[in-house]
């Protein structure tokens, strides 16, 4: 799922979440953090692979008959995930459009929101995906079979195979789920041959007045570098962020909670005046140039296209590092 909560809509998010983004471990919140994982929700056993007719999903909210083979999908929530199983969609959400990871996928493709009604209407969706959290599910049920996901509810990766199931594809799916969990292990042995087993990494973002520090699972590629590749965020981290997400910081108290490598989210246009002071400039990671930098609108999600960008990041800039 999202964690669209660029620093501007932090407070927003954890009113929407007491939610979650549940992680694997403690997984509680890459979104939105909170709660445990939970599995995912399952298809029937008569839902057979077929290319057309329908399948009964089991969802949150009871059983719904969807499209086998859905082609026109419109997608409120876990877009993103949609994508990486290469489905059709025909309606989006605000934030996933702005997502550059997505693009060229999303060329045509008529941004919406759950209070657009009669756009969604007129798109002639199969089959909508929504968070349990809208108010207007019911409506939308008159429009499309509607499946509701709560936000934070399944882990990224639970998540992940729970579209598949949605989408009936679910071996596809769990197949992914594999292959990268296999993929970010060997990188992370990889990356503490290189940095050390001991050494702490830190994922930093900011705004014009503030900072804010990450736990293991609120996207910004927390769920691949403490989840999958199991490498060590510092002690104040673990104490302050890891339960609740994240954790604001004054520009003051960065440097307690910078790690021995900082991962430093950036959202174009946004400027901080301590970029320019000692306080900044004496943090050893930034002495010791252990800084990678990654572009927050692209980093908000934690589905495979995401993860997948972030894996090749991370693993790149770790073993440059001298």
């Amino acid at each position: 799922m999202k964690k669209w909560l660029t620093p501007l809509a932090l407070t927003l998010t954890l009113i929407l979440s007491a939610c979650g983004g549940g992680s694997t471990a403690n997984n509680a919140s890459n979104t939105s953090n909170e709660p445990a994982a939970s599995t995912a929700p399952s298809a029937s056993p008569s839902a057979s692979p077929a290319a057309s007719g329908t399948i009964t999903y089991e969802s949150e909210s009871g059983p719904v008959e969807v499209p086998a083979n859905p082609q026109r999908i419109v997608a409120l929530t876990n877009a993103p995930n949609v994508l990486s199983m290469n489905a059709t969609i025909v309606g989006v959400d605000q934030w996933t459009a702005k997502n550059p990871l997505f693009t060229e996928k999303l060329s045509g493709v008529e941004q919406v929101s759950e209070d657009d009604l009669e756009k969604i209407i007129e798109l002639e969706p199969d089959l909508i995906i929504a968070g349990t959290e809208m108010k207007n599910l019911k409506k939308l049920g008159e429009i499309a079979p509607t499946v509701a996901f709560t936000w934070g509810k399944l882990d990224y990766l639970a998540q992940q195979v729970a579209i598949g199931k949605l989408l009936n594809k679910e071996a596809e799916a769990q197949a992914w789920v594999d292959d990268f969990q296999k993929r970010a292990e060997e990188a992370g042995t990889q990356i503490k041959a290189k940095i050390g087993e001991d050494a702490t990494v830190s994922v930093l973002e900011y705004d014009a007045k503030s900072f804010y520090v990450f736990g293991n699972n609120w996207a910004r590629g927390t769920e691949v570098l403490y989840q999958a590749m199991g490498l060590k965020m510092p002690e104040k981290v673990t104490k302050d962020a890891l339960g609740p997400g994240y954790y604001t910081l004054s520009n003051e108290a960065v440097a307690d909670y910078a790690g021995d490598y900082v991962v430093l989210s950036q959202t174009k246009g946004v400027v901080n005046p301590i970029f320019e002071t000692e306080t900044w400039k004496n943090i050893p990671a930034v002495k010791n140039e252990r800084i990678i930098t990654i572009d927050t609108e692209a980093s908000s999600y934690s589905d495979p296209i995401t993860l997948d960008h972030l894996l090749k990041v991370f693993t790149d800039g770790f073993l440059a590092m001298k």
